[in-house]
């Protein structure tokens, strides 16, 4: 239970820990310990650790064969050393081909190519077939127009076309359907000149 009001202060149980309960500077805060080797604090000396281990297992990169094994002296670390020597061996069998001769040969194709040579013509017979020949004349094609607003590829310039005046209901086919004079009413002074001031009760 809280007690009675002491002034502006009401007296209470402790929510928490309080900093006067303890020596460290409080609670919240832990310092690191100065044993061991791991977490010690660096505001402390610390004395040196040592450990017990046993024999490490030797490489396997660095370890020779050792003594029992005999490397012959031309084995080096390229390969071995084999001195320049030379091999006698017999003629290989050969079959034997028979080749064109000189005059097996024929250049008078290619001469025209290398050396200049007068235009000729040659005469073929006419084809069987004129059906790959049977092209269509000059009046076979329909060229597109030039002119009006509709061409291919033209620019087309502003077309105007003159009509006729229609005579549906028209008064020029019959007179009697003119307006006469009292057809139109009687145009109001004030529309067009200055209005005279008008009162109202």
């Amino acid at each position: 239970m809280e007690g009675p009001w002491v002034g502006t202060w009401r007296p209470h149980p402790r929510r928490g820990p309080i900093l006067a309960e303890y020596s460290t500077p409080g609670p919240k805060y832990g310092l690191p310990g100065s044993t061991g080797h791991a977490a010690h604090d660096p505001t402390i000396d610390r004395a040196p650790a040592y450990s017990f281990r046993g024999t490490k297992a030797p490489s396997t990169d660095n370890c020779s064969p050792g003594p029992q094994y005999f490397i012959h002296p031309s084995i080096t670390k390229t390969g071995k050393y084999v001195s320049p020597s030379a091999h006698v061996m017999g003629r290989p069998k050969t079959k034997i081909l028979v080749t064109p001769g000189p005059s097996d040969y024929i250049t008078d194709p290619a001469n025209k190519h290398i050396y200049y040579t007068a235009p000729s013509n040659t005469m073929v017979f006419r084809p069987k077939n004129f059906q790959r020949f049977r092209t269509p004349g000059p009046g076979a094609y329909t060229l597109p127009r030039i002119l009006g607003p509709h061409t291919a590829y033209t620019h087309a310039e502003p077309c105007y076309t003159m009509k006729g005046k229609s005579q549906y209901q028209s008064c020029f086919k019959d007179v009697a359907k003119t307006p006469g004079p009292a057809a139109f009413d009687k145009v109001d002074l004030d529309i067009y000149k200055t209005r005279a001031p008008k009162y109202t009760m």
